[in-house]
């Protein structure tokens, strides 16, 4: 490991959750996304609350506590945490969670950072010619289907699965030819991307050709490693 680089987990927990059933609190100290994929959910913070309907997002560190709505919840719910963090276990009556990835990341403590989720939608047939990202992150496939071709291999993905890209590796998706397809993406950045784009096209054919795809920003928050 490079000289000031400390390792972290990025971790992706899928959370399934009755009807108005609740989670027992998540600890203080991650720096935590929480996205509704379904349902609804109350999160209290402190004195604070917050009520997210489906497709929407909420960011925090603190000590947080999840209950849904009279409908439910499906929530994906991202963390960093140093290397090695143990995963709290989970039992609460009407709550499924499962981890459905981890990742190690390297990461500079004194480099000011900020956590990103937002939305990447194709049309049929869509794709994101070759290209890099400025800094690592989780993706979780909703709809459609996608096809990632990356250091060498490729794979297909389908609703609910996950996957990591390092962000300096090379990558080109494909989507489904037939139907829509959209992703949710947690990555984190340099903080002088906020508001802006972290995609580079690497190949000089690929500059000016139309890019069809389009992403809903929820989250572009500073964070503290």
């Amino acid at each position: 490991m490079e000289r000031g680089l400390r390792s972290y987990e990025l971790r992706l927990f899928t959370d399934r959750l009755a009807a108005a059933a609740s989670m027992a609190p998540l600890p203080a100290g991650a720096n935590r996304i929480l996205y509704v994929a379904e349902g609804t959910a109350l999160i209290a913070v402190g004195g604070s609350f917050a009520s997210l309907a489906p497709n929407s997002a909420w960011h925090g560190r603190g000590e947080v506590m999840i209950r849904a709505g009279a409908a439910g919840a499906l929530l994906l719910r991202a963390e960093l945490v140093a290397g090695g963090a143990a995963v709290r276990a989970t039992g609460e009556e009407g709550v499924a969670s499962r981890l459905s990835l981890t990742a190690p990341v390297s990461l500079d403590p004194g480099q000011a950072c900020l956590m990103r989720c937002d939305r990447v939608d194709f049309p049929p047939g869509g794709v994101a010619y070759t290209h890099t990202h400025q800094g690592p992150g989780l993706r979780c496939l909703q709809s459609g289907r996608i096809r990632i071709e990356t250091q060498g291999g490729r794979h297909e993905y389908g609703p609910g699965e996950a996957w990591f890209e390092t962000g300096h590796d090379p990558v080109f998706a494909a989507a489904s030819a037939t139907v829509p397809s959209h992703f949710i993406r947690i990555i984190i950045l340099p903080r002088a991307l906020q508001g802006r784009s972290s995609i580079r096209y690497l190949l000089p054919e690929d500059q000016d050709k139309p890019k069809r795809q389009s992403y809903q920003v929820f989250i572009d928050a500073p964070i503290e490693l």
